[in-house]
């Protein structure tokens, strides 16, 4: 058993050690999971979440009985009072007082509820950043995954082009082709690695967005296990444009009826308003003298009370009170439909967009095999003195802006896929 533990322990110390260090291998769903539970703004939600069941116990805390106390001494220092011809001592005493109160009103019943509304609102917007977070990670994740897929093919380019400037260097040393063409070239493989550069820049900048996300350091090395092939799934998105739409099921719509609960609520506490407050206390005095000299003592150890407060007139600021709540309710009610009708353009919107990109992203794929082999025809035919080297650099232009065109159309299915899926409030993982 001793050994046991050990290993366990020993494996835990491993586990944080490898988090805190320099090299983290995930999987999107690895990086989700790391996210939900290092993401500094998720943090916060959640505190948010807590905070509101802190004030829902403070306003049920106030229809529950409160208990005061209080202990004070005085010392007169020899006083003593005529009363009568009589000499009443004045000793040294001390006080106990102990006040138990309890307070009762539907106002109060009413403020329980809507504290119970704002944590549920609370609870609805913990949810919400936790998908934004997961579709933020997703979207970073594919676009490292885009960009490193970037990299590897003009870096494919760049070796083709280097390639074709040997062997044009070559042949100008033998007096085959003419200087400028090796120039030309020299300038396109310039250019190529300018943009690979920028390329890499660019990824590490994606990188350091993802630590941000993760909430880890930024040192830490970030290595991504899957690969484009293994996430995309076309057949998936696609399924997403037969997919009812259930305006329930957004957080968004959730939140906005959590906002009608509330400005109900609102209008009935100014209703409540009018309504009497009864309130009930019991007090105990203590009083307890340094002295055995007789003196008066007049202070009663135990009284009761209740009271009942009853509004009468408060110059119309109840009333205008309540017509401003029932303004705001009805304020609410045309936000809401408003929001209806504008998530359902949307789901519209979305379901176009999901399927311009998925054409698009059909188009581009078979765009940049054809412009590959073009541009592996040309530099064969260049080789072997058919066509110039300014068919080379064109040819060479159109792979880079297909390859440029490939990878936009790529990202616009991914994020056309997550939006719809956010707005659906599809499980992304």
């Amino acid at each position: 058993m001793k050994y046991k533990g050990f290993v366990i322990l020993l494996s835990l110390l491993v586990s944080n050690y490898t988090f805190s260090q320099e090299s983290l291998s995930l999987t999107l769903q690895e990086a989700q999971q790391v996210a939900l539970q290092h993401n500094r703004t998720l943090k916060n939600a959640s505190i948010d979440v807590q905070k509101a069941e802190a004030n829902r116990w403070q306003a049920i805390a106030t229809m529950l009985p409160q208990i005061n106390a209080t202990v004070d001494y005085a010392n007169m220092l020899g006083y003593k009072m005529e009363l009568f011809g009589s000499s009443i001592s004045m000793p040294p005493y001390a006080n106990l007082g102990i006040t138990t109160s309890l307070t009762f009103s539907a106002a109060q019943l009413i403020g329980i509820e809507m504290n119970k509304i704002a944590v549920d609102m609370t609870d609805i917007s913990l949810k919400k950043t936790e998908q934004q977070i997961s579709n933020q990670v997703k979207t970073i994740y594919y676009s490292v995954l885009v960009m490193e897929e970037t990299v590897q093919l003009l870096e494919k380019n760049l070796i083709n082009l280097n390639n074709l400037l040997v062997h044009t260097q070559q042949s100008v040393a033998v007096g085959v082709m003419e200087e400028t063409d090796a120039d030309q070239l020299m300038v396109q493989v310039a250019s190529m690695e300018t943009n690979i550069n920028a390329t890499k820049r660019s990824l590490e900048m994606l990188y350091n967005s993802m630590r941000l996300l993760l909430g880890i350091d930024v040192n830490t090395k970030i290595t991504l296990t899957q690969t484009i092939k293994d996430l995309i799934n076309i057949e998936k998105a696609m399924n997403l444009l037969g997919d009812e739409f259930v305006l329930d099921k957004n957080y968004n719509y959730q939140l906005l009826k959590q906002n009608i609960a509330l400005s109900e609520k609102q209008v009935e506490i100014k209703k409540w308003a009018y309504a009497p407050t009864i309130s009930a206390f019991h007090q105990y005095s203590g009083k307890y003298y340094f002295s055995d000299e007789k003196t008066m003592n007049m202070t009663p150890p135990n009284m009761v009370g209740i009271s009942l407060n009853i509004p009468i007139f408060s110059s119309g600021n109840k009333y205008k009170a309540l017509q401003e709540a029932k303004f705001e309710h009805n304020k609410q009610l045309n936000i809401l439909e408003d929001t209806k009708e504008s998530l359902l353009v949307q789901h519209s919107q979305l379901r176009y967009n999901l399927s311009s990109s998925y054409e698009s992203y059909n188009t581009q794929k078979k765009n940049i095999e054809v412009t590959q082999r073009v541009f592996d025809n040309i530099s064969r035919k260049y080789e072997h003195g058919m066509v110039s080297s300014l068919d080379v650099t064109n040819t060479g232009t159109n792979l880079i802006s297909a390859q440029s065109s490939y990878v936009q159309s790529l990202m616009e299915l991914v994020s056309a896929q997550i939006a719809l899926e956010e707005l659906l409030n599809i499980d992304n993982k």
